[in-house]
């Protein structure tokens, strides 16, 4: 696998007030969201530690470029997180209620986060396989953005255990040589890997 693993330190001092205030308030509307909207497989991770690990790998300059794309970006948290680090942020997801939830929420702070309806599976992607929440179904949404999955710099993922490896080896087929790829997974574990030359080559068949 073309993937190296990053160490990274991250500080854990506290977020910026405005950050906070944001945090707050998305809490908030997920909160009521839960309550008053069934979605299968939308839960959502620790944003304040999502938000360190980020600013420490903007800090570093290691990303390529400037492009975000978060794979599932649900209630829009954390692409809304990556725009307010100057990454130019662009979240994909599945559910309409989601993106409508998310595009309202960086609205309503003026964060300048675009959230696409759709999938971030590759047009004609064969996943090969079964999964607990990934709809394999649903357009792709790269169609829609104009860019390809090699055109980010940095990706996020919160996979299911089940989607683990599929999302390592999504980001290892398609993702652009020296993008990182941050996941976040269970105990508030984060992982930060980079591609490297030599992958193998970009092709639209199975995984």
């Amino acid at each position: 696998m073309p993937l190296v693993d990053l160490e990274l330190p991250v500080h854990r001092d506290p977020v910026p007030a405005d950050v906070r205030g944001f945090l707050r308030e998305a809490g908030r509307r997920i909160r009521r969201f839960q309550r008053d909207v069934r979605v299968p497989g939308f839960v959502a991770s620790d944003f304040a530690h999502v938000y360190r690990v980020l600013r420490a790998l903007a800090e570093t300059g290691m990303p390529p470029g400037q492009l975000f794309c978060e794979w599932g970006s649900g209630y829009g948290v954390v692409t809304c997180l990556a725009a307010m680090l100057d990454f130019d942020a662009i979240g994909i997801e599945v559910e309409s209620k989601l993106v409508d939830a998310a595009r309202q929420l960086a609205d309503d702070f003026g964060v300048p986060a675009t959230f696409i309806q759709g999938s971030y599976l590759p047009d004609r992607c064969d996943t090969d396989g079964e999964f607990a929440w990934l709809d394999t179904d649903a357009p792709d949404a790269h169609a829609e953005l104009g860019l390809d999955a090699d055109d980010f710099s940095v990706i996020f993922a919160y996979p299911w255990p089940d989607e683990e490896r599929l999302t390592e080896r999504l980001f290892a087929r398609y993702g652009g040589v020296g993008a990182v790829l941050v996941s976040y997974h269970a105990s508030d574990e984060m992982r930060l890997r980079r591609k490297r030359r030599g992958s193998f080559p970009h092709r639209r068949n199975n995984l």
